[in-house]
């Protein structure tokens, strides 16, 4: 008990990060009107260190949101048009033959763009299977392997991706292996009328200003270091096993919809991610402990691209986020079973 006292960030060490959250949330804001929100989930999957799928019509500012966001953080940021001739050399790099000064002729090594801290790969599912297979090692191991040599990726390393939900001519769905390596898949949806009023009365051309502020790379290490020392306590941690074990037809704690609808359910991946993402949400809160609102908060964008729903649910029309909210809404966080207000007054 008194390691875990010790373990418990104290006020004077998280106030230094949550100022530098605050920062960047404030340039974001500024940079890209009316995506509050979504600056939010993204910045946590930034303290996770996870990557992000964003999906959502053209023009609704996904790559500019991923440029300011390696402009802010002072990452160095590298764009692949994904498209379906592209190759894996193209992302990794490759071995060229050169010839030396003295003559002789070895094999050179060429990095790709992937080597970089923010990778947006836009428009990924453009790409063929061969192609977007090519992702799937750094994703999940930060380090790229080509004729037996393994280099590992700069630190931190993200990839921010993009797909369009209309345009599926000539496009190639992500497997579900490689979903399951992103931590977040978000929906970006187009603004309200009052901010498309205030783009084009301060935005010509609709050119987004630069940021005024970036944070250093000594400070953005202090934040991550922060984020680590977040404290998960043992009872959000049992609630997120049982929240993602629900999500299989099998499990004693299912609900009906995923009875219904679910062929398979989150891996442990997902549980995994659900407890990092939790520990982002406490830490823009101001928090150094998860509370279960953290794992509430965090549960639709970890687990609505991780569950594999049957041809049922597509004809009766039931998404993974219904049933990921069935499950939030019908699971008992402390999994005592007790009454609720209404049952004790009847």
């Amino acid at each position: 008990m008194e390691e875990e006292r010790e373990q418990i960030l104290q006020p004077v060490e998280l106030k230094p990060a949550i100022e530098l959250i605050e920062k960047t949330l404030e340039q974001l804001d500024r940079i890209l009107l009316g995506r509050s929100d979504l600056h939010r989930i993204v910045l946590v999957a930034i303290l996770s260190r996870g990557h992000v799928l964003l999906e959502g019509l053209p023009g609704v500012g996904k790559t500019a949101l991923v440029k300011a966001l390696g402009q802010i953080l002072g990452l160095e940021f590298k764009r692949v048009q994904f498209t379906p001739d592209l190759m894996p050399a193209d992302i990794l790099g490759a071995h060229i033959l050169q010839e030396s000064e003295n003559g002789k002729r070895e094999m050179s090594f060429h990095p790709g763009p992937i080597f970089t801290n923010l990778l947006l790969a836009d428009e990924i599912n453009r790409a063929s299977p061969k192609t977007q297979s090519a992702l799937l090692e750094a994703m999940q191991e930060q380090a790229v392997t080509l004729l037996g040599a393994t280099r590992k990726l700069p630190d931190p390393f993200f990839v921010l991706a993009s797909q369009n939900p209309i345009e599926l001519e000539g496009t190639y769905p992500l497997p579900e292996a490689q979903l399951d390596r992103f931590l977040f898949k978000l929906v970006v949806n187009t603004v309200d009328t009052e901010v498309l009023d205030r783009i084009i009365s301060t935005r010509r051309r609709g050119e987004a200003p630069r940021p005024s502020w970036t944070i250093s790379a000594d400070a953005l290490n202090l934040v991550f270091n922060v984020m680590d020392r977040v404290y998960l306590p043992s009872p959000v941690s049992r609630y997120i096993s049982r929240l993602v074990a629900a999500t299989h037809p099998t499990a004693s704690e299912a609900t009906e919809l995923v009875r219904q609808y679910v062929m398979y359910g989150a891996s442990p991946r997902a549980a995994i991610a659900l407890a990092e993402a939790a520990r982002g949400f406490a830490l823009i809160s101001g928090r150094p402990t998860v509370g279960f609102e953290d794992v509430k908060s965090a549960a639709s964008a970890v687990l609505n691209h991780r569950l594999i729903l049957n041809y049922k649910a597509r004809f009766d029309q039931v998404d993974s986020f219904a049933i990921i909210d069935s499950l939030r809404s019908g699971m008992d966080e402390t999994g005592l079973n007790l009454p609720s207000e209404i049952e004790m007054i009847k």
